[in-house]
């Protein structure tokens, strides 16, 4: 008989008792997340009915293998780009509810007695949402197309990113065992500073070259090669003082940014299920019924923190972003537990040692505990509303949505705000750029160099002709052109854009002083800086040329995805309506017929504001226009509209497409004043739908909101309106009422 290898036995029979429990709990309709934790309890040391594992610690390797897998898909789905599009109100919303949960969660332990170490690992435990149980839970529920649901995901997209930052953060007070301010700032400029080259590097190179490659690329070499690319960033972020779990999200946030990411997704996701599995199982081979009920209190508190202190912080987070309090509560109801962020956190206490055993279960039962409770959360948000609409006083309702309407009246960044944002900018990007290059040639390629006088002088010539084009953007790159000459013509804003353009100047003198001093003496590199000064003013013309190219490239690549796929994305819309994207199909009775005839917005109130279809983008179509099967439709309207439109569109199939990227339309809004052409006419007479291409999605009178208005609608002095449509063309009615 031939000899099995433990780990084989071990393999078999995780994935036997996996597969058996998850079947069950997909009839019982529930997370197989909690399934797989629940098959690692019984094939775990602390359950002696069914054969347990042999060699745990392999086991712990496969898992560690399945966290890699985990993060990665999870970073695909992520792309920085998101982070970049989620705007303030998910921002706000996140930071919110992520530090005062974990303030909380810190202040708890210190209640029940622990140490820091373990307080602080709890904090970063509870703070963080699950977002496969909630997407999973979106889906069931069929809330995908409603407002609070966009805010969420925006929500999750920066819990993401500060879970990664939490994740790091962690890992240095555990390694110092202290709490010291200056470490933990180094700690996270250094990951920031990471974060920039790495995603820069990636950008510039990653698409470019698996375009290169498109013709070898089929399924399997590009998933053989994303993994390669996977595993090469998690040894670099190992390198770089990082967890390995950092640099699989790392390279799975760039691949996310190419056109092949729906491809590598789809061929990952057989592994992912498989050592994610594994993963799952372990952390429920590490549960002690013991150890839980000795520590049931513990475990009960930070279960009400979840269930109604991080909602209750989320509520306020969304209601100081300006959003309506239905959304709000909806929001907040809907981020009430942990998953897949909050066990890496715990296996991050275990791994360095600095955490007791009895937080990791304590983290497990509180997940299992929360996913369950997770949708009946979600469904519980609208009546919850309902009975706060009811009990709270009247005039507190009217002040928040006079806050709501409010935040949305913000009007367009000022010029110096603009201006300032885009030297901030450019200058941190351009920095790192600079300072990696002049690190790397004179740590490792000076080194490697022959040993004679030339080493020197070569490494430096190398090195100047790599930051050459970076040392010009620094120095004289320039953007908002229109709002700079439009300060400029104040003399008494002359002097501080005269000091912004000086300092650009001075940092990239203090650059080359850097690099030539690293390399000579003071006076040779003093020397040096105003030789190759004069040598970057002779050339700045070529040079700029050169990095005009670079530039190119790299927004080439970073856009690329979206000019190929060419998707819409949900906007702002007014006070509580929002946008849905929904795919219409041959069954449909409106199919065919021109807009006018459909009868859609007299039907159901709701404005069609883009049609997408075959590639072809139609931003506000006329009332001509028609619809086709498989057209996908970006819709206007309140969640009541919206759900009306769907349950009729809902006897056929239907699906609704994730509202991802970008589009050419926009939300703005104008104040109708005195000397306005508009007053007394109606929108139809102003052609106003015409002359921007856009759609008058509300307008707001004396107090009252008239939401997709009619177009005999006859505007009035002081009216606000609100404007779906081609931005540059709204911009320039925005700018005749501002004269």
């Amino acid at each position: 008989m031939q000899h099995l290898s433990p780990l084989i036995y071990d393999l078999a029979l995780v994935l036997i008792v996996a597969a058996v429990i998850s079947l069950i709990f997909k009839w019982l309709k529930q997370p197989v997340v909690l399934g797989y934790i629940i098959a690692g309890f019984f094939v775990g040391p602390n359950f002696n009915v069914f054969p347990s594992v042999v060699e745990i610690d392999s086991v712990k390797i496969w898992a560690e293998i399945g966290v890699l897998f985990l993060l990665f898909g999870l970073g695909l789905e992520f792309s920085f780009k998101k982070l970049l599009k989620v705007g303030g109100v998910a921002v706000i919303t996140a930071l919110t509810g992520v530090g005062m949960t974990m303030l909380v969660g810190f202040l708890i332990g210190k209640i029940l007695g622990w140490n820091n170490m373990d307080c602080l690992f709890l904090g970063g435990i509870l703070a963080i949402a699950s977002t496969t149980i909630i997407i999973k839970a979106f889906d069931e529920l069929g809330v995908k197309s409603q407002k609070f649901s966009g805010i969420v995901m925006g929500v999750l997209v920066v819990e993401d990113i500060v879970a990664v930052v939490l994740m790091v953060v962690l890992s240095t007070v555990a390694v110092s065992r202290s709490f010291q301010g200056i470490e933990m700032a180094i700690s996270v400029l250094k990951l920031l500073f990471f974060l920039i080259l790495w995603f820069l590097s990636g950008i510039y190179i990653l698409p470019s070259l698996l375009k290169q490659l498109r013709r070898l690329l089929n399924e399997e070499t590009l998933l053989i090669v994303s993994l390669a690319l996977c595993f090469l960033m998690v040894v670099l972020a190992t390198m770089a003082g990082f967890s390995p779990a950092l640099g699989a999200f790392i390279m799975g946030s760039i691949l996310a940014e190419t056109t092949k990411a729906e491809k590598i997704e789809h061929g990952l996701k057989s592994l992912q299920s498989l050592f994610g599995a594994i993963f799952f199982v372990s952390v429920g081979m590490l549960i002690d019924p013991k150890m839980l009920v000795v520590h049931a209190l513990p475990i009960l508190l930070a279960t009400l923190v979840l269930l109604f202190g991080k909602p209750f912080f989320v509520v306020l987070g969304a209601l100081v972003s300006g959003q309506p309090l239905k959304v709000a509560v909806q929001s907040g109801m809907s981020l009430s537990q942990i998953g897949e962020f909050s066990f890496i956190i715990a296996t991050l206490g275990l791994t360095l040692n600095v955490t007791s055993d009895f937080l990791y279960p304590i983290a497990v039962a509180v997940s299992v505990i929360t996913t369950f409770t997770t949708p009946f959360m979600i469904r519980l948000s609208g009546p919850f509303y309902q009975l706060l609409e009811r009990r709270l006083p009247r005039k507190w309702i009217n002040k928040l949505n006079n806050y709501s309407l409010g935040a949305l009246k913000v009007t367009e960044a000022s010029d110096w705000k603009k201006i300032l944002r885009f030297y901030f900018t450019n200058t941190v990007i351009f920095s790192v750029v600079i300072i990696t290059i002049i690190l790397v040639t004179t740590k490792y390629l000076y080194p490697i160099m022959p040993d004679n006088e030339w080493r020197g002088i070569i490494t430096t010539l190398l090195t100047l002709i790599l930051l050459s084009p970076f040392l010009w953007a620094l120095a004289f790159r320039t953007k908002n052109r229109a709002e700079f000459a439009k300060l400029w013509q104040k003399p008494s804003q002359r002097g501080p854009l005269m000091a912004l353009m000086i300092s650009r100047l001075v940092l990239a003198l203090f650059y080359l002083g850097f690099l030539f001093q690293t390399m000579y003496s003071a006076w040779v590199a003093l020397a040096g800086v105003l030789i190759t000064t004069l040598f970057l003013l002779a050339f700045r013309n070529r040079i700029q040329k050169f990095y005009s190219r670079i530039e190119l490239r790299f927004l080439s690549n970073l856009n690329q995805r979206e000019a190929q796929l060419n998707l819409t994305t949900a906007i702002e819309t007014p006070w509580d309506s929002h946008m849905a994207i929904l795919e219409m199909h041959a069954g449909l009775p409106f199919i065919g017929m021109p807009l006018m005839e459909s009868k859609l917005r007299e039907t159901f109130g709701i404005n069609i504001a883009v049609i997408r279809r075959d590639g072809l983008i139609i931003n506000v179509p006329n009332r001509n226009e028609r619809l086709y099967p498989n057209d996908v439709l970006s819709v206007i309207g309140t969640d009541e509209q919206l759900r009306k439109f769907e349950e009729y569109i809902a006897s056929s199939l239907q699906k609704t497409v994730e509202p991802t990227f970008q589009t050419e339309i926009s939300l703005h809004h104008f104040t109708i004043v005195q000397q306005s052409e508009f007053i007394g006419k109606s929108i139809r007479e102003t052609a106003i739908r015409e002359v921007t291409h856009g759609l008058v999605v509300g307008v707001e009178r004396n107090g009252e909101r008239i939401l997709n208005p009619e177009s005999d609608l006859v505007f009035e002095l002081d009216d606000t309106v609100w404007l779906v449509g081609n931005e540059k063309r709204i911009q320039v009615i925005i700018n005749k009422q501002a004269e």
